[in-house]
């Protein structure tokens, strides 16, 4: 009896399985692995999370959406308003002016605002430790609300790209931006987690670094990162809701050669 009665959860589980990855909601995460999620990478067995309830009274299945963290990196304080290490911190301002995400909490040392974007639940935050110190904020908030890695997005400078170009790839390393270093040490050395990386180009001559990355933009570079920010919105909003798909891979190619001239 013990042999029947395990083969018939088996059989209902499979069944069950089956029944959620047929429902036909774009972008769903209907399953994930617990060990795939920040702070449990290294369980030795695999447990799921379901992401979809019971059907409602019409019948039809509500789906739980995974929710994402958006992060941008920066300095609090007047201060660094407007400089180039800062264009994360302005992208999150965009977003949230785009997508009505009031920032109006504070949590895990960043200044926070939740609210959706279509149905999907967003997190959007600004760490405000400092930059050196970003994955103080990134790696409670994503233990805290059980984001998995795929779903944290971190948004920062890339001074490996001219100004205003945008890059929105899947996973990478930190190319020694000291934000980002410190984000990959709060998620146990990851480097799998998406990212926006925002072009602010090379500092001129013999300039020093450190004075490029806090100095503000001339005219002309502010009304490249301006139409970057607009971009960058609905890039963002289209990873949300549909993934590294076709789009963004356009969307990638566009950027490289936006300033080229024909």
């Amino acid at each position: 009896m013990f042999f029947i009665s395990l083969w018939i959860n088996i059989f209902c589980y499979v069944c069950f399985r089956s029944m959620l990855h047929a429902i036909s909601v774009p972008n769903t995460c209907i399953l994930c692995p617990r060990s795939r999620c920040f702070g449990q990478r290294n369980q030795g067995s695999t447990r799921f999370c379901l992401r979809a309830s019971l059907p409602d009274n019409n019948g039809e299945f509500k789906v739980e959406y995974t929710p994402w963290l958006v992060v941008g990196l920066g300095n609090p304080g007047n201060k660094y308003h407007g400089t180039r290490h800062n264009v994360g911190f302005e992208m999150i301002d965009q977003i949230s002016q785009s997508e009505g995400i009031a920032l109006n909490t504070i949590q895990s040392k960043a200044l926070v605002g939740i609210g959706a974007i279509g149905e999907v639940p967003i997190l959007l935050a600004k760490p405000q430790a400092y930059m050196n110190f970003s994955g103080e904020s990134v790696g409670p908030l994503a233990a805290y609300y059980q984001v998995p890695l795929r779903h944290i997005l971190l948004i920062y400078d890339e001074m490996s790209l001219p100004n205003g170009v945008l890059r929105l790839q899947p996973k990478g390393g930190h190319g020694h931006h000291n934000g980002v270093k410190s984000v990959m040490g709060h998620l146990d050395g990851s480097r799998e987690f998406p990212r926006l990386c925002i072009g602010i180009g090379n500092p001129p001559g013999a300039m020093d670094m450190k004075a490029y990355l806090l100095q503000k933009f001339s005219p002309a570079e502010r009304n490249q990162i301006n139409e970057a920010l607009e971009q960058g919105v609905e890039a963002v909003r289209t990873l949300v809701l549909n993934g590294f798909n076709q789009k963004i891979t356009r969307f990638n190619l566009g950027q490289k050669y936006k300033h080229h001239k024909v």
